[in-house]
């Protein structure tokens, strides 16, 4: 066989390789484009509205538009909106690294229980002042929410820990979750005087609009913490895809990896539910489109589900002010209303799926 015969293979499978490389990083390109698109309708928006090219020069140029508009923009807006991207991308990425490790395509912070043990320990504040950490009563309703959302990802792993459990026992006991931390959320607004109620509902369906500088901060924080962590597992979440047998093989340990992604993503998905309320189906759905749009890789999987995921709540910010003009709709009904149909297709398509 001569040299051309071997050679040539090799440089098509070379030349396909950097084709497709190319390929997903014009699509991440494209992302980011659409992201900042979206931020900038969704600043434009609200009682007082502004035109693109406003927003933009707010955004490049403060000194060159009014006082007024630069207050609404930088101190009202501006935290809301952020926010929408940052929480997007921490759901997404949760979910989309608890499909990874539990090679389900229904796996998710909302799916799993976290968001509900959220919401239980924020109802327990706002219903009858109940501090889990009484030395923080100035901020009693997103701690509860935090400590909750970390403990039921703790149970739901220590009970994982336990022989013959499998990764569909694992989503199981998460479902069994949701169902407990529901009734219990029911017991309380059973019990709660109606104002109470009103202040549990709302904030379980989810909103941005108490979102504030710090929060913002503390939630981008922990966001960059947790990325490069992920990023660093890149190859061996890649393999997980495989299967455990097949990832243990390559020299990948399933066990304690599994363990160290669920503490991380647990953390996103506690600290985005803490500030916001409920969020449900970004961390189904932002996952999928990027997988449809990327595939597997985790160099272009793991940035791509937090780019879909910011992309996704900032648009349902931006519906959520236009479908009522004069009113915010709360962000958890919009991304539910968008999420619902596409859980359902993914129930009904399981079978035909490559998981």
């Amino acid at each position: 066989m001569s040299d051309s015969a071997v050679t040539a293979p090799a440089t098509l499978g070379r030349t396909h390789y950097k084709s497709q490389v190319l390929r997903r990083q014009l699509i991440l390109a494209a992302l980011i484009v659409a992201l900042f698109f979206s931020l900038c309708v969704d600043l434009a928006l609200g009682p007082a509205r502004y035109t693109l090219s406003e927003v933009i020069a707010a955004l490049l140029t403060p000194g060159s538009v009014s006082h007024q508009a630069r207050v609404i923009l930088w101190e009202i807006r501006m935290p809301v909106a952020l926010m929408a991207l940052v929480v997007g991308a921490s759901l997404s990425v949760a979910g989309a690294q608890m499909q990874t490790i539990l090679s389900n395509p229904l796996a998710s912070p909302f799916t799993l229980g976290i968001s509900a043990g959220a919401s239980f320990g924020a109802a327990l504040g706002l219903a009858f002042g109940v501090a889990i950490i009484p030395a923080a009563i100035e901020f009693v309703v997103p701690i509860n929410a935090f400590v909750m959302a970390m403990f039921t990802a703790f149970m739901i792993h220590l009970l994982s820990m336990k022989r013959g459990v499998t990764v569909e026992t694992i989503v199981l006991l998460g479902i069994a979750m949701v169902f407990i931390f529901n009734s219990l959320m029911a017991l309380i607004q059973f019990f709660a005087s109606q104002e109470a109620v009103a202040a549990v509902v709302f904030w379980t369906m989810g909103s941005l609009t108490k979102a504030t500088w710090p929060k913002f901060w503390i939630a981008l924080g922990i966001l960059a913490a947790v990325m490069p962590l992920l990023a660093r597992h890149g190859w061996a979440l890649t393999a997980m895809r495989l299967g455990d047998a097949k990832a243990e093989s390559m020299g990948v340990k399933p066990r304690a990896l599994r363990l160290e992604v669920l503490i991380l993503v647990s953390l996103l998905s506690a600290v985005a539910v803490a500030f916001v309320g409920t969020i449900g189906f970004i961390g189904l759905v932002g996952p999928h489109i990027a997988r449809m749009l990327l595939g597997e890789d985790q160099r272009f999987f793991l940035p791509g589900s937090a780019l879909c995921g910011a992309l996704i709540l900032s648009v349902g910010s931006v519906i959520s002010k236009l479908v009522i003009p004069g009113t915010i709709i709360p962000i958890g009904i919009i991304t539910s209303l968008v999420g619902i149909p596409f859980f359902l297709f993914l129930v009904l398509n399981h079978k035909k799926a490559s998981w």
